[in-house]
């Protein structure tokens, strides 16, 4: 039973080495985070200090911008590929302006790509700014490394419930749909507002990386619970997509943002999904229910029916209403 006023922490190296023992022992502990609370923080992951702190100073160099400057790759030039910036307010969740500022980016994809040839909503090349050049490879390194980092922590959970370690990776993620953030919290109070307001994730696993200030709030049983960061760790969890799976066994936990630090905060997380026209059902043995009474938005993620990009354009297209109405 996990801790009720801390997340665990779980050394995901193993799965990305090859000792059988040493993969189901991390396995275990991921499936025992995932049925408790659906987070946990993970080290022996794949992404390196020295991409996160590029990382980290090419924001910094981004958002200290002229607003004019950073609204030369607004959201709106980014067409159906939906990337690009956004201002503080320009994000809602669940209804309410978020008190951030952001960029969004995704799989880096040419006008060749059937996905982008197709027409596919969220498919598509990035817009990097001209004026920190240095915020692309640390975007990409960033990426590259997370997604290995997700494929790895995948397999795991597949070998927590009982399934071969591929299991995902033929079925779901052969072709994931990936999605990335950069979140920059100014400094504010709780009067004027939450960072992010109550919500869970969409897909499989989300692997967040946090700067040193704090502000995540994971929604337990008993309350919610400060999830600050521990060095050399990321945090994960799991999404809408793995609970509907699961039939509910691993859980998509509420989770928000309050940047009470009295600086400015930043965040980076991955998304880590299924494809996009992929349509995720129970797993055998698993079965569904209406959650709806248990869940923050009482909507049921069992009735939902359609293929994954259905319910992602559901979903974003409420974040950014005007914005659906361009793509959808």
């Amino acid at each position: 039973m996990a801790s009720t006023t801390h997340l665990p922490v779980i050394n995901v190296a193993p799965l990305l080495g090859a000792d059988e023992s040493s993969r189901r022992i991390a396995a275990g502990q991921i499936g025992a985070a995932c049925r408790d609370l659906g987070f946990f923080y993970a080290s022996g992951h794949a992404i390196t200090d020295e991409t996160i702190a590029a990382l980290t100073d090419a924001s910094h160099a981004f958002f200290g911008l002229p607003h004019a400057e950073k609204m030369k790759i607004a959201m709106s030039r980014g067409g159906r590929a939906w990337r690009g910036f956004f201002p503080v307010g320009g994000e809602l969740t669940s209804g309410r302006p978020d008190i951030k500022e952001g960029v969004y980016f995704g799989e880096e994809l040419g006008e060749d790509d059937p996905r982008v040839k197709a027409g596919l909503p969220l498919h598509g090349a990035n817009l990097f700014p001209s004026g920190v050049p240095e915020l692309q490879t640390a975007v990409t390194d960033f990426m590259d490394q997370s997604a290995r980092s997700a494929h790895a922590i995948m397999e795991g959970i597949a070998l927590s419930l009982g399934l071969d370690a591929q299991y995902f990776r033929r079925t779901y993620t052969a072709s994931p749909t990936m999605l990335f953030r950069i979140f920059h919290y100014p400094a504010s109070d709780a009067a004027e507002g939450w960072g992010v307001g109550e919500h869970t994730d969409y897909g499989l696993l989300t692997v967040l990386a946090q700067d040193d200030k704090g502000g995540l709030q994971v929604k337990t049983p008993h309350g919610w619970i400060d999830a600050p960061p521990i060095p050399g760790t990321i945090v994960c969890n799991i999404g809408d997509m793995l609970d509907r799976l699961t039939g509910g066994v691993y859980r998509s936990t509420p989770h928000r943002v309050l940047n009470v630090s009295g600086r400015s905060r930043l965040s980076f997380p991955f998304f880590f999904d299924p494809g996009f026209d992929a349509r995720v059902v129970p797993l055998p043995g698993r079965i569904a229910h209406d959650d709806s009474a248990q869940r923050w938005d009482k909507a049921s993620l069992h009735d939902f029916t359609g293929t994954y990009g259905d319910y992602l354009l559901g979903k974003v297209g409420k974040v950014f209403p005007d914005l659906a109405r361009d793509v959808t």
